[in-house]
């Protein structure tokens, strides 16, 4: 490697996230609405995850995948939101090097993980709805954990892969990221090299990891669809409709937001989009899937009850 890339490689030790607002009176309402989304975001989660443990109707492949789903929205949340309160807080926007490298590591981790958990809760509803007969076998513990194993091992691979070609880049000014917390795109406008090849990364990687889930989720539920047209029961239609519907609906807004924000890859004159998008990432995304779950699963209402009341309440 040149030496005079090696000296500019660290000539920027630290970013300036530029956050969401300039204006320190919206800085106390953006903090607010933050922290409230945060709190509500964990506790929504972690409930959902506690009723997924503690209520045998819930110990089922589809929920497994559900609280699995709910820990990957919690680490999220966690990555970006708390550090953002923080400067918020001590009026310090600054990230070191080493720090936006971790925080963008560990985003793209569950993110990735989040592809792959969704692609795989489709292939349940596929499995459950049109071959019931084999679903336990196809679906036991073994192949679940399996499937949550390989799709740690895929996501870490991609964050990996990202991360490692990220720091090849040469940073040496400016150090201003407009946004509140450190992504690729926003990245790459500031290098000083080239960043072809990370975009060209980007694409093609992102191709993989969202063009083929999108693809096996459609799939799994045209034949889904299919099955659920045949049946003869009212109630087992509007049930399986329900559940798929849940899943869809959150499928749709993560894949949504996530291609229109790395298919694309910010500009300048985007930024405000990008930051947009960044919001429903790691802050709306994560609020809305517990909601979505609840709401359209009685099961999962009556577990969260139970967790929230008590039992004993309710006998």
């Amino acid at each position: 490697m040149d030496p005079e890339a090696g000296t500019n490689r660290t000539a920027v030790t630290e970013f300036i996230l530029l956050g969401l607002v300039e204006n320190e009176e919206l800085q106390s309402v953006v903090f607010v609405l933050f922290l409230f989304a945060y709190l509500v975001t964990v506790g929504g989660n972690l409930s959902i995850l506690a009723a997924v443990l503690v209520e045998p109707k819930l110990h089922a492949p589809m929920y497994f995948f559900l609280g699995n789903l709910s820990v990957l929205d919690v680490g999220c949340v966690t990555v970006t939101v708390p550090a953002m309160l923080g400067r918020l807080l001590s009026h310090k926007r600054t990230i070191s090097y080493e720090a936006c490298l971790s925080q963008l590591f560990l985003f793209h981790l569950l993110a990735g993980m989040d592809c792959f958990l969704l692609t795989a809760m489709a292939y349940d509803r596929f499995l459950a709805i049109c071959r019931p007969l084999t679903y336990s076998t196809h679906m036991s513990q073994m192949v679940q954990w399996t499937l949550v194993a390989v799709s740690w091992a895929c996501a870490f691979t991609n964050t990996l892969t990202h991360t490692i070609a990220l720091s090849t880049l040469n940073f040496c000014g400016p150090n201003e990221v407009n946004h509140f917390y450190c992504d690729l795109p926003q990245l790459f406008q500031l290098s000083c090299s080239s960043t072809q090849l990370n975009e060209l990364l980007l694409f093609a990687v992102g191709f993989i990891m969202a063009g083929a889930p999108v693809v096996l989720i459609i799939t799994s539920y045209i034949h889904v669809a299919a099955a659920v047209l045949q049946m003869r029961s009212v109630k087992s239609r509007k049930k399986a409709f329900s559940t798929c519907g849940s899943h869809l609906t959150v499928v749709c807004l993560f894949f949504g937001t996530g291609i229109f924000n790395y298919m694309r890859l910010g500009s300048e004159e985007a930024s405000d989009e990008d930051k947009g998008i960044g919001v429903f990432n790691t802050v709306i995304n994560p609020l809305l899937n517990p909601l979505i779950y609840s709401l359209r699963n009685p099961d999962v209402q009556g577990a969260l009850c139970q967790v929230v009341v008590g039992r004993q309440s309710l006998t």
